[in-house]
């Protein structure tokens, strides 16, 4: 294992989700960039930045180094983790912030490119170089054309990451490239998780408080299903349904994703206490089987998951409050490799809407 693999070890899923697609973004955006700089260069008409006019080796690795390392922090703390900070804002205050904040990333990054530029290619003192850009910032046209390029590209990079996720981290390609225009059957491990009590607890917390309530209850449950390779496939009101490739691996994982979902809760105890005087309590259904995925919709395109194993992970999880018991599993589920963990077998149960019966076993985690 690599000095960087060791340290990638040590980082949770999302955070490596998040500094990978930094660096790729920032990656995409160094070589637009040197592409768009050598040919701006290249354009006598454009001609107007005089220090600006040598392209060597030297100078094309200078640029590309600074804008990489530039781009991908502007991009990890515009695009994710701003996001994280100002979850609660609305909507147009959140942008506002965003786009203040990348003018002057993008004046900051200019200053950089355009010191260092001065400064090692044309061996300037660091006086003379802050004068040029001094001079340079003064036009209001400078300002922007040196701005605009940068707006756009993270316009086009946010939008990419909107869909990315509104699909599940590794699922937007996979419709990109058409993989499920026409129906494919695979084999999934399902989880239909949902909050107890939650027509009692909307009762007295109210209707607003119980969205915000519901919001951080989502938000916390999913951190933990995406940080073990969960796939979520939809959000029902106060109801997370997930998937994972059947294997044992994933298994292990599923078991996982609840386990840490408790530490999650349990370290953010105080902030429910305080904020809404009670803390989430959540029952799971699993199932493993057979499923169908497929896009269905017109205007609205979705990624649909159908079939048996679909209904059968909905009633076990119903199953739940008539066992009174938080966490449930098929046989099937649990023969992947559940049977590592405490498990309690309840013997063949008629879940409602079936024809026939399934082996349950209760989970303590």
């Amino acid at each position: 294992m690599t000095a960087i693999d060791k340290i990638l070890s040590r980082l949770s899923l999302i955070k490596r989700y998040h500094y990978k697609w930094s660096f790729y973004l920032a990656l995409a955006w160094t070589v637009v960039d040197i592409l768009y700089w050598s040919g701006r260069i290249g354009a006598s008409w454009m001609r107007s930045d005089t220090r600006m006019h040598i392209i060597t080796t030297e100078a094309l690795l200078l640029r590309a180094v600074i804008v990489l390392i530039s781009t991908s922090v502007i991009i990890y703390y515009l695009i994710f983790k701003l996001r994280e900070t100002f979850r609660n804002w609305p909507v147009i205050s959140y942008y506002l912030v965003k786009t203040v904040l990348l003018i002057l990333a993008s004046v900051l990054m200019n200053f950089l490119l355009n010191f260092s530029y001065v400064i090692v290619i044309y061996r300037e003192t660091f006086t003379r170089s802050f004068e040029l850009f001094k001079y340079h910032t003064q036009s209001a046209l400078w300002l922007f054309e040196h701005s605009i390029g940068w707006a756009v590209l993270f316009i086009l990079s946010h939008i990419l990451v909107e869909i990315n996720e509104k699909y599940s981290p590794g699922i937007f390609w996979q419709i990109l490239t058409g993989k499920y225009i026409n129906p494919k059957i695979e084999y999934r491990i399902v989880m239909f998780v949902d909050m107890q009590d939650s027509t009692v607890i909307a009762e007295k917390l109210g209707s607003k408080k119980y969205f915000m309530f519901l919001r951080d209850f989502i938000y916390f449950l999913s951190i933990a299903l995406l940080e073990f390779n969960g796939r979520i496939y939809q959000y029902v009101g106060d109801e997370i349904v997930v998937s994972w490739p059947s294997n044992r691996d994933n298994s292990r994982r599923c078991i996982a994703s609840l386990m840490y979902a408790e530490r999650l809760f349990n370290k953010n105890k105080n902030y429910f206490l305080r904020k809404y005087g009670r803390l989430p309590k959540y029952k799971a259904g699993i199932h493993a089987g057979q499923v169908t995925v497929g896009e269905i919709g017109i205007i609205k395109k979705d990624l649909v998951l159908s079939g048996d194993t679909m209904n059968t992970a909905a009633r076990i999880r119903d199953a739940c409050t008539e066992f009174e018991r938080p966490y449930m599993a098929s046989k099937s589920f649990i023969s992947m490799g559940g049977d590592k963990y405490h498990i309690e077998p309840v013997g063949d149960v008629n879940l409602k809407g079936k024809d026939n019966s399934v082996e349950l076993f209760i989970l303590n985690l």
